[in-house]
Parts: C-alpha cells; structure tokens; sequence
C-alpha cells in the first residue's frame, strides 16, 4: 500500500488506526467545514474537503484519508445534522434529548491518490455509513454526572461512547467505529488494502 495520510487533527481517528495497527502519518487540514443540507451528504463533503486539502501538498501516490462524523437528529420534518454542544447546558440538552431513544450517527471516509489515477480528481472513495446507538433512560443525576465528566467537550452529540458515555447507551445497531469516528466497516468493504 501507498503511503498513508490521516486528514484529521482527531485523536479518536489516530486511536483507531492505531488500534488496527494500520501505519499512518497526520496532517490537520486547514478547511471550513460545511453544516447546511442532508446530514450524510454534508458528512461526506466534508471528508472529501479535508482529503483534498491535504492531498494538494503531498507527492504523487500518496493515499489520504479524510473523515467527518455526524450526529443525525431525525426528530423533525427534515433530518439535520447536530453538533457540538457549546457549553454544560447544551450537552445537558442533547442528552435528555437522545434519553430512551435512538439516534443515528454518520461517518464519512474520503479517500484520495495525490496526483494519481481514480476520479479526475484521484478520488477513490467518498460515501458513508450509519449506525443507531440507543441511549437508555436517563434521569437527572445521570445527565449532571455525565455532563460533570467534562467528556461532552468538543464531541457530536454531546458524548464519547468510547468512554464513560458507553455508560448511557443500551445497544448499538451497525459499526461501532462508525460511532467513534471512522467507518471502519465501510473501508473494509471498499477498500480493504489501506487497513491493511
């Protein structure tokens, strides 16, 4: 395989490749990220954004990985995409939020050849995969400990399952690194050789 570039400055991403034992190296691309539209569809444009940012500056043949995950709240007329909270109180919310029910989470991987064959571009791959996560019922105390934690900080959704947050979700329908962060089962489908 060629040389491989994780586009993420996301220590969950690193994490996992690592724990796949998959040799990497790290380039934080420099790109605004989208947030209007579908939830998948802005997932998988954003992957595509930070492969090819990074892509533009590395030497022909070089395989980059780009990633993007988001929460999908499907509670009203049109599904959006959820964010980060932005303090205590918004965690607090996206919390009593998901309490007792399912949501859905969305990776995206973007994967480009730098200056080499695939799409006009060197596109590769750039599709995503969903997974519910069911929250159980939640009571206050466990919304203010887990909100006490701290671990809602900069996390979609307002929680790591990776972390003490596996300890508010019942069950987990499809890949549970789609959840953490990259879509592993996806990659492993498409393009089985960059875990490799």
């Amino acid at each position: 395989m060629s040389d491989l570039v994780l586009a993420s400055g996301s220590p969950q991403r690193r994490a996992i490749l690592e724990t796949l034992a998959v040799a990497h190296r790290v380039r934080v691309p420099d790109v605004e990220e989208t947030s209007d539209g579908d939830p998948v569809d802005v997932a998988v444009a954003n992957a595509l954004l930070k492969a090819r940012a990074v892509a533009r500056d590395e030497p022909a043949g070089t395989l980059v990985l780009g990633s993007d995950t988001v929460i999908v709240d499907g509670s009203g007329d049109v599904p959006r995409a959820v964010g980060k909270p932005a303090d205590a109180a918004g965690a607090a919310a996206m919390l009593r939020r998901w309490s007792g029910a399912g949501h859905h989470v969305a990776s995206a991987a973007a994967v480009v050849r730098a200056g080499g064959p695939g799409a006009a571009d060197g596109t590769l791959l750039a599709s995503a995969d969903t997974t519910l996560v069911r929250f159980r019922a939640l009571s206050a105390a466990d919304v203010d400990w887990y909100v006490g934690t701290g671990e809602w900080q900069g996390r979609a959704g307002g929680y790591a399952i990776q972390l003490r947050g596996s300890l508010l979700v019942d069950g987990v329908e499809g890949d549970w690194w789609t959840v953490v962060g990259l879509p592993v089962a996806l990659l492993s489908r498409e393009l089985p050789d960059i875990l490799r």
